[in-house]
C-alpha cells in the first residue's frame, strides 16, 4: 500500500486528530505534485496561461505562486 494510499484512508478516520494530520500531509504531497508538475510543463514550453487552464486558475494565481522570479520564470525555450 503506497503511502498516499494511506494517507487517503485515514482521512476517513472518526477520530479528528487522525483525519486532519492526514489531511496536513496530503495537503504537502499536493502542493510538491504541483510544483513538479508546473517545473515539468515549464521545462517543455509551456506558457503561465496553458499551466492555469490546467489547474483551472488565473495566469496571474500561477505566476505568483510559481513563478516569482526563479528559476521557474527563466526557463522558458
Amino acid at each position: 500500500m503506497t503511502e498516499a494510499t494511506k494517507l487517503a484512508e485515514k482521512v476517513s478516520s472518526k477520530d479528528p486528530a487522525v483525519g486532519l494530520k492526514a489531511v496536513a500531509s496530503l495537503r504537502t504531497l499536493l502542493e510538491r505534485l504541483e510544483r513538479l508538475q508546473v517545473e515539468n510543463a515549464r521545462e517543455q514550453g509551456w506558457s503561465w496561461q496553458q499551466i492555469a487552464a490546467a489547474l483551472d486558475v488565473s495566469k496571474q494565481a500561477v505566476h505568483k505562486k510559481h513563478g516569482g522570479g526563479g528559476l521557474l520564470s527563466r526557463r522558458r525555450k
